[in-house]
């Protein structure tokens, strides 16, 4: 390989919000590469508590350290943002075997629709197994408290945005 060479890898998702399973994923992703870009899938069906740029924000916030870090968003199929962005890697975080299934057939989806785009399984850590984005915002819908799910940023932002 080159010296030139830069190991790129995406981590795609919707990150609404960001809670430290997420993160879990993207930090120890950097042990295996050296420029990571965090992609926030744009999906209008979906209904979301943060807008896309509120997303790219509170993840700017948590990685503000974080060199190899590039945040971007995207629409349509993440194969052809793959391409556009020259990846060959997608990162794909699993919580559960449910997790592994969905994403075991989009990854045999995506190597079909470019060969040469691999897809890496990043399995969370125990801890943060039961996290999702609608764990989150259900326990903070009603008054829970989520500063162990989610980083100091990601829960003011979630306590002001469920105020209004």
């Amino acid at each position: 390989m080159p010296k030139d060479h830069i190991n790129k890898a995406i981590c795609a998702g919707s990150f609404d919000p960001p809670s430290w399973g997420h993160i879990n994923i993207l930090q120890r992703t950097l042990n295996i590469v050296d420029h990571l870009i965090i992609a926030i899938g744009v999906n209008n069906a979906k209904d979301c508590t943060f807008t896309v740029e509120e997303r790219i924000k509170l993840l700017q916030d948590v990685f503000k350290d974080e060199p190899r870090i590039e945040i971007d968003s995207f629409s349509g199929l993440l194969i052809n943002y793959a391409e556009k962005k020259d990846v060959k890697t997608l990162i794909r975080g699993i919580r559960t075997m449910g997790d592994y299934e969905y994403e075991f057939q989009m990854a045999l989806t995506n190597r079909k629709l470019n060969p040469n785009i691999d897809t890496i399984f990043m399995v969370t850590e125990g801890k943060y197994s039961y996290l999702s984005s609608s764990i989150v915002k259900q326990v903070a819908s009603l008054g829970g408290s989520v500063h162990k799910m989610v980083p100091p940023n990601v829960e003011k932002a979630l306590m002001a945005k469920l105020k209004n």
